[in-house]
C-alpha cells in the first residue's frame, strides 16, 4: 500500500513538474513574441514625443503705422477674406484670406510702428502636426510622403492619421539638445505632418501631440 502511495506521489510530482515546464515554456514563447513585435515596431517607425498642432501665424499690420483707433475682432473670431480687423491711424487693416484670429490687441490709443502686428491670424487649412525631431533620432529616415499617426494630449490615446508634408532643410533656430554622454550639440528639425482638416475638426492650433512616422 505504501509503495502504491509512493508511486502515486512520484507520478503526481512528475506531472506537476511537466505542467510547470510547459507553462514556463509557453511564457517564454509569449515573451519572445512580444519582444520581437516590439523590436519590429521600434525599427519600422520613428517616435517623436515633442510635437504640436500648429499653423504659421499671419501678422496683420498697417504699412504706415500710427495710433490704434479701433479693433474690430477678438481672439477666437473667424474672419472672411478682405475683412476689416482694425484701424491704425488712417489705415484700415484687412485680412487677405479667411481664417481664425489667434491674437488681437485691445490697446486702443497705442502707437504702432509701420508693419508692427496688431492682429494675428492663422488659416485653419494650414494646420499641421509639427514634430521636433532630433538629428540623431531617425531624421535621416524621414521623407515626404511617408505615412504617420499621432495622438493629441487633449484626446488621450485616440489616433489620428496623416502624411509627412515637409522636412525642414534647416535646424530649428535656437533649439539645441545636448547629448549628455558625449556633450555634443544635437540640432532639432521640424517635420510637418499633414492631416485632413475636415476629418478632425476637433484639432486646434497649439495642442500638444506625439507622433509616429513609418519608415516605409
Amino acid at each position: 500500500m505504501e509503495n502504491s502511495n509512493s508511486e502515486n506521489n512520484k507520478t503526481s510530482n512528475g506531472s506537476g513538474r511537466m505542467r510547470w515546464l510547459i507553462l514556463a515554456g509557453f511564457g517564454f514563447l509569449i515573451a519572445g513574441i512580444i519582444a520581437l513585435f516590439y523590436l519590429y515596431l521600434t525599427q519600422s517607425r520613428i517616435y517623436v514625443e515633442n510635437s504640436s498642432v500648429s499653423a504659421a501665424p499671419i501678422a496683420l499690420s498697417s504699412p504706415n503705422g500710427g495710433t490704434m483707433q479701433s479693433v474690430f475682432v477678438k481672439t477666437g473670431d473667424e474672419v472672411a477674406a478682405n475683412q476689416a480687423v482694425a484701424q491704425i491711424g488712417n489705415d484700415i487693416v484687412k485680412t487677405r484670406d479667411a481664417g481664425l484670429i489667434i491674437s488681437a490687441s485691445d490697446e486702443v490709443g497705442k502707437n504702432y510702428a509701420p508693419n508692427e502686428a496688431a492682429v494675428t491670424m492663422i488659416r485653419p487649412q494650414d494646420l499641421r502636426v509639427v514634430a521636433q525631431t532630433q538629428e540623431n533620432k531617425g531624421l535621416s529616415d524621414i521623407q515626404v510622403g511617408q505615412k504617420a499617426f499621432f495622438t493629441v494630449d487633449a484626446f488621450g490615446s485616440k489616433k489620428f492619421t496623416g502624411v509627412v508634408d515637409e522636412v525642414s532643410p534647416t535646424a530649428r533656430s535656437g533649439d539645441v539638445v545636448f547629448n549628455i554622454s558625449s556633450a555634443r550639440q544635437e540640432q532639432e528639425f521640424n517635420v510637418k505632418i499633414r492631416f485632413n482638416i475636415a476629418d478632425y475638426p476637433e484639432l486646434k492650433n497649439g495642442m500638444s501631440a506625439k507622433a509616429w512616422i513609418y519608415k516605409d
